[in-house]
């Protein structure tokens, strides 16, 4: 049996490659149009997070983490009753009091905070409310929850892509050409949750009044998209 030689052939695919890479950059290149949409919507606030903290000095330091654990942990009874709102501890800090000298410790000063978190606007009231009457509160915020915030965001990115869409006709058709999309980018600021942020004046005044807390006004935060593309103009 006569066996052909396979190499004038291996030699010629990457020929034919090269001169079809050569006549492909030779070929004219289409005129393009950059078009640039931006689409925003609003999402509800429906997730609220909040944090409340108790505060005091004591020469002992024993005497003192006694008197802070009592606090938080009559707290955290408390917020049993409100099942729809979570509830963790968010830090402890203690820390030395020195004298006017500045070599002796006079005495100890500690804080613990803990955070709530909820989507249930009336529960959180309430139970903060409850709370003020032994803890102050660090911080207040609203803001969409993630699957909220994903959903409005879709509604944005379909929003964006049909303006683009109506753009790109717009240009097209004013030049009297045929269109395809040559490349597009879609831009979103991402879910960003806000910390709880409460002045420090209006959160001392929530203890020494321990009313509870006027409604919690949800509102809502805009969810914005960008769209970014070149398309070619066809003749």
């Amino acid at each position: 049996m006569k066996i052909r030689s396979l190499r004038p052939l291996a030699l010629a695919l990457p020929l034919a490659l090269c001169f079809a890479a050569a006549h492909a950059a030779d070929a004219p290149s289409l005129p393009t149009a950059d078009i640039a949409v931006e689409s925003s919507r609003s999402a509800p606030n429906d997730q609220f997070r909040a944090q409340v903290y108790t505060e005091a000095t004591d020469s002992s330091p024993a005497e003192l983490a006694r008197k802070i654990n009592n606090t938080v942990a009559q707290a955290v009874q408390t917020a049993r009753a409100y099942p729809a709102v979570k509830i963790r501890t968010a830090g402890n800090n203690t820390y030395p009091i020195y004298a006017k000298t500045g070599r002796s410790i006079e005495s100890w000063r500690m804080r613990s905070t803990l955070a709530l978190e909820s989507k249930d606007a009336g529960q959180l009231s309430e139970l903060i409310g409850k709370l003020q009457q032994t803890m102050a509160i660090g911080g207040l915020s609203a803001a969409p929850s993630p699957e909220t915030w994903k959903k409005i965001e879709d509604e944005a990115i379909t929003d964006a892509l049909a303006a683009f869409e109506a753009r790109a006709k717009l240009v097209a058709a004013s030049l009297h050409k045929k269109w395809r999309i040559k490349h597009v980018s879609v831009n979103t600021s991402g879910y960003q949750p806000r910390p709880p942020v409460m002045p420090m004046a209006r959160a001392a005044m929530a203890v020494a009044d321990a009313a509870p807390p006027a409604p919690i006004e949800a509102g809502d935060s805009p969810v914005s998209v960008s769209v970014n593309g070149q398309i070619e103009l066809l003749e």
